[in-house]
Formats: C-alpha cells, sequence, structure tokens
C-alpha cells in the first residue's frame, strides 16, 4: 500500500507555490527599500564582527582581506592595509557604500570600501575554547583548518582548499546535509538504545520516532545556531526537520514536490538563500539523489547505497560544479570512494577528537592531500549547463529522458578525465 502524497492533488501543490512565490516577492521588496536606504548614504558608521581575514599582494604592497559581518546582518568583504591581527576582533569601521553595489550582490556578500577607525578584543566564547582544544591536538596548522572546518564550519585555509578541490571532496569539508545525515543517525541511535529498555518498561504506549525524534532536532537545531547557520546546512535541517513530521503523519517523503516546497519556503524565510551558491549546489545534489532513487528504487539496496547513489551524484553534479569551478584533476575520480568512507571516519575523528587523540589520523590525511599535484581548468558554457539542467528536471517525467541524462554524465566524465 502506497503512502499518501504529500499534496492531494497538483492544484493544491500549485497553490502553494503560488502563496510562497508572493511571501518570497514581499520579501525581495522589503530587502530592495533597505538596499536603496543601504546604497544612498554616502558613508555610516558600523560594529562588525571579524569572520575571516588573509593576506594578499598588488604591485609589491601588502595588504588584509577582511570578511565582516555588521550587527545589522550584512556580509561583506574589505582591505586593510594596516599591519594587524585582526582574530577574535570586534571592529568598528565606517564603510562607503554605492550604486555599484549590485542587488543580488547586497542579498549576498559584497566588496565596499572601509575605513577601520578602532578595534577591540573578543571575549573567547565556549566556541573559541573548542577550537583551541581540537586545534591543539594538531600540528599541522592544514589539520587544524581541517577539522574546525568539518566540526564548526570555520574557513579552511586557501592552500588546503584548493588541495581538497583536486580530490573532489569540497562537499565532505563544508557543512551540508551529508554531516547533518550523519549526526541524524548518530544522535538518534544513541538515544534510542537508552529509550527503548524504558519504553517497553514504563511508558509503551509512547511513540519513539516522536519523542526521540523531537529530542535529535532539537541537538540539531542548537548545532545549526552554534555554527552560525550556514546556508546549506539551513536546507539540510529544513529538510530533516520537515521531513521527519512528514514521517510521523506517514505521507510520502522522497517526492520533487516535498523539496521544491521546502526549497520555496526557505527563500521567503530567507532571501538572501536566492543568491548563495553553497545552498543551489546543495539543492542539486539533493535533487539528484531523489532522481536517483525514483528510478533504481527496485534495485539492492546496497547496490543502491554503495554504488548507484556515490557514483551517480558524483557524474550528475560534475556538469553543474563545471559550470562554476573549472578545476580538474583525475584524483577527483576517488570522490564517490572517499564520500563512502567518510560516513565512517566523520563519528571515528569525533570520538578521537573528544578522548585527546585527534592527531591520530594526520599522517594519512595529509598523505591524501598531497597526492594532487597539478590541475587544468575546464568551464562549462553558461548555456551548456542550462541545457543540461532544463533535461534534468525533465528527467522527472521520463526514464528515457533519466538515461539521456546520465549518458551525457558518463560522456562529459569521459571527456573530463580521459
Amino acid at each position: 500500500m502506497e503512502k499518501p502524497k504529500l499534496f492531494e492533488t497538483d492544484k493544491s501543490f500549485i497553490g502553494t507555490i503560488v502563496v510562497l512565490s508572493v511571501f518570497i516577492l514581499i520579501r525581495l521588496f522589503l530587502e530592495y527599500q533597505s538596499y536603496r536606504e543601504f546604497i544612498s548614504k554616502p558613508f555610516y558608521f558600523t560594529p562588525v564582527t571579524v569572520l575571516s581575514a588573509y593576506e594578499k599582494s598588488k604591485n609589491g604592497k601588502r595588504y588584509t582581506v577582511l570578511k565582516l559581518r555588521s550587527d545589522e546582518g550584512l556580509t561583506f568583504y574589505t582591505t586593510s592595509y594596516k599591519k594587524e591581527v585582526f582574530d577574535h576582533k570586534k571592529l568598528r569601521v565606517q564603510i562607503f557604500p554605492n550604486a555599484s553595489i549590485p542587488f543580488y550582490k547586497y542579498l549576498g556578500t559584497f566588496y565596499v570600501k572601509s575605513r577601520i577607525r578602532s578595534s577591540s578584543i573578543m571575549e573567547k566564547t565556549f566556541k573559541d575554547r573548542l577550537l583551541k582544544q581540537v586545534a591543539d591536538q594538531h600540528e599541522s596548522v592544514a589539520m587544524q583548518s581541517f577539522y574546525n572546518a568539518i566540526f564548526f564550519a570555520t574557513t579552511i585555509k586557501k592552500s588546503l582548499r584548493e588541495k581538497i578541490s583536486l580530490l573532489g571532496v569540497s562537499h565532505l569539508v563544508a557543512l551540508s546535509g551529508f554531516h547533518l545525515g550523519i549526526l541524524w543517525g548518530l544522535i538518534y541511535g544513541l538515544f534510542m538504545l537508552i529509550y527503548r529498555p524504558l519504553q517497553q518498561r514504563s511508558f509503551p504506549y509512547r511513540h519513539a520516532l516522536f519523542d526521540v525524534g523531537l529530542v535529535t532536532m532539537l541537538i540539531l537545531g542548537l548545532y545549526l545556531w552554534f555554527v552560525d547557520f550556514p546556508p546549506s546546512l539551513v536546507r539540510s535541517y529544513a529538510m530533516v526537520l520537515v521531513g521527519w513530521v512528514v514521517i510521523l503523519m506517514g505521507v510520502e517523503l522522497l517526492s520533487f514536490t516535498f523539496l521544491t516546497t521546502i526549497i520555496f519556503a526557505l527563500m521567503a524565510l530567507f532571501p538572501s538563500l536566492l543568491v548563495s551558491l553553497s545552498f543551489w549546489l546543495s539543492v542539486s545534489g539533493v535533487f539528484y539523489i531523489f532522481l536517483l532513487l525514483q528510478y533504481t528504487k527496485t534495485s539492492n539496496k546496497w547496490m543502491i547505497t554503495l554504488i548507484f547513489i556515490p557514483v551517480g551524484i558524483f557524474l550528475l553534479m560534475l556538469p553543474i560544479v563545471h559550470s562554476i569551478f573549472g578545476v580538474t584533476s583525475p584524483y577527483q575520480l576517488l570522490s564517490p570512494l572517499l564520500s563512502l568512507l567518510f560516513i565512517p571516519f566523520y563519528p571515528l575523528v569525533m570520538v578521537l577528537h573528544l578522548l585527546g587523540i585527534g592527531g591520530s589520523l594526520d599522517s594519512v590525511l595529509l598523505t591524501l592531500f598531497s597526492l594532487p599535484k597539478e590541475s587544468v581548468e575546464n568551464l562549462l558554457p553558461v548555456w551548456v549547463t542550462g541545457i543540461y539542467l532544463l533535461l534534468s528536471i525533465a528527467a522527472i517525467w521520463s526514464r528515457k529522458l533519466f538515461y539521456v541524462l546520465i549518458s551525457i554524465a558518463f560522456g562529459y566524465a569521459g571527456y573530463l578525465f580521459i
């Protein structure tokens, strides 16, 4: 017996999307009014928190690129020629906005000229202490950066980021639904071990999925807040939350109407997601998972888990990724295998860090990251990606088009790596 669909009719689904679209337009209108006010000012002062800082040089002059977040919620880049350490600093800056900042950049992250008027050292927080505890377990700066990124969504060092990109595993470092899925499994599983015996003895009438799921969602929500709401993780949390509710209701979960509704609801709540690259890459990954599951659901579960999903996602995402990032290396073929290995690796290194021996696997990881030596640039034209995306959407309703899509993805992989 099939589960009932999330929407009884296409009309109710379309009506929901129309309502959410109206909310999105209202939110964008309000944001645009704020944007017009912002660029109309010749300058203004604002306190900001330093999110990241790195040095660059041009024409023999060294300067620091700062990524800042204002108390009003704006995130922007600026530059400073001051020889100063900006880590754990609260700055008061004078910024000079103008009409050259486009609206879509204002929604996301933009560059603006500024002057630093004052700075003060921020008090160390609980998160700072955790970051230091993790970092202290590693001699290599690269490993410090890597582990703090996969645990706390911090910015990874540029040199290491390039190596990770050459391995095709950037999705394993940027916190996303992949990590959240592993965390859900860990937390839910551990609490179930405690809950099940108590339930059988004291309250057999309770629903374990509701009780343990609620606790798990609360813990994951706290984690989302703790790591400062990365866009891809916000999308993932919303899907997990709604998915949990849908399962409790006994409604069909793996459907494109479910995915579309979540996307539109998130954009209505957070208009900045419209211009978030990480958000749309995350959405693309989930879309292709749903597409693969739709046409392989009758296959062996182990085949789906170990081959169809990791290899299929790698192949189908290649044209999407290479329309944005042209870096290509034969080591990227390791991506499906490394993605599978990451599932046991992630909880293992959590335990190792809790025991104070987090550096146990550093030599293995450093060897892995040192493998790629060179790369070539292969950037896919935007118009080709557009056609590929249209074909991907059309494949929802046609198995033949799905096979065409897979063939194109295979062919493109052959072009890149052979």
